[in-house]
């Protein structure tokens, strides 16, 4: 079956659902700091879409620690998805040593609000992840 690759994160979680975790379920909170969660794999996962590749995918340092926050609260594996227009990858992100770093950048990507702020990031490189698509 031929599929194109997700460009919004309601599609990226309609692939993995259909595709890969049955059970995935969306965060009861709208603006939470995890967008889904699978019992049966007991994992809370962060969704994101990029607009173009990098084989460094980005990831911002806040997303990290509230899915290790809940890692420990509830002992869940924490797991960051994203796709770009090559592909999706999944990253088992307690199993990757990040080197962060302070970089200006917008404060919101798809919102009003375009104005910078520094935000703490790292980067995870696709080899060191699982390519689902």
């Amino acid at each position: 079956m031929q599929y194109s690759v997700p460009t919004k994160e309601s599609e990226l979680f309609t692939f993995v659902k259909e595709n890969f975790i049955k059970d995935l379920a969306m965060s009861e909170v709208k603006y939470s700091r995890y967008d889904c969660y699978s019992l049966a794999y007991n994992m809370d996962i962060e969704l994101k879409c990029r607009r173009a590749h990098y084989d460094d995918l980005l990831i911002e340092r806040n997303k990290h620690d509230a899915l290790f926050e809940r890692a420990l609260k509830f002992g869940t594996r924490p797991v960051y998805i994203n796709s770009t227009p090559l592909g999706v990858w999944a990253f088992y992100i307690s199993h990757i040593r990040i080197k962060w770093e302070e970089k200006d950048l917008p404060r919101n990507t798809d919102f009003g609000d375009q104005g910078k702020i520094a935000k703490m990031i790292g980067y995870l490189n696709i080899n060191d992840g699982t390519k689902l698509m």
